[in-house]
């Protein structure tokens, strides 16, 4: 589905992250089992995404499994897992013909190695694809990302005074990536929940108390303009236009 440019905010993100939540709050306003609104939660992505081509956003991070999420009950965790080893199944296939490259941002330490190789073989795929970038914050966490990253700096015996910001941008998981323009938060929470704390320094938040099931290509727009109004100034201040005499 296409999009006419007078639909299109003025001034459009290049990196939206989005944190997906209100999964299990959606379900249970239906009578569902919290695997049902994850499930849903799931299929969602493919909705946005197609969204986020039409606007012309280049790089969509979205939060799927954080390194905290292991702590839910045990039958919850294996369900999210087999969802989420469904989806990579079924739409890499459509989202290599579509020109999507898929990234991972996380540990793959912990999950099986059946969907480590699941995870690899996707990335692989679509590595060369260049028209929008999915990167999914699998098995993700921003403080064991920093931690990951200086131990990674250690390792490599990299002195102290040559680390930079430059520098430590490579040994994120993110390396490569610009840094997020917009963070966008479902579900009417107001925090960031240890993701992209570091990349996330100066990006523009919004959130909105849809679940993530309901977050449509309209809610997305509704997002994308309260960023076109921000003023974003990275900690400066901007001089005020001088007058005409």
């Amino acid at each position: 589905m296409g999009t006419s440019d007078g639909e299109k905010p003025q001034r459009v993100p290049y990196h939206v992250g989005i944190i997906m939540d209100g999964n299990g709050r959606w379900a249970r306003a239906r009578g569902l089992p919290r695997l049902a609104g994850h499930r849903a939660g799931t299929e969602n992505i493919r909705r946005v995404l197609q969204a986020c081509v039409e606007f012309g956003i280049k790089v969509l991070t979205v939060y799927a499994f954080s390194t905290e999420n292991w702590g839910r009950p045990e039958e919850e965790v294996r369900g999210l897992m087999h969802i989420l080893s469904e989806y990579i199944q079924r739409e890499v296939g459509e989202l290599h013909r579509n020109g999507v490259q898929l990234r991972h941002s996380g540990r793959l330490a912990g999950i099986s190695e059946a969907m480590q190789e699941q995870i690899r073989d996707a990335l692989e795929l679509t590595k060369n694809n260049d028209r929008i970038i999915l990167n999914v914050a699998f098995n993700y966490g921003g403080r064991a990302e920093i931690l990951d990253a200086v131990r990674r700096i250690i390792a490599d015996g990299i002195k102290p005074e040559q680390v930079d910001e430059a520098l430590f941008n490579c040994y994120l998981y993110t390396a490569g990536l610009p840094d997020p323009d917009l963070i966008i938060r479902t579900g009417g929470e107001m925090r960031i929940s240890n993701f992209l704390i570091w990349q996330a320094a100066y990006a523009e938040y919004y959130a909105t108390p849809t679940y993530w099931p309901d977050f449509d290509r309209e809610e997305l727009r509704r997002a994308l303009e309260a960023y076109a109004r921000r003023d974003r100034r990275f900690g400066l201040i901007k001089e005020p236009a001088l007058q005409s005499s």
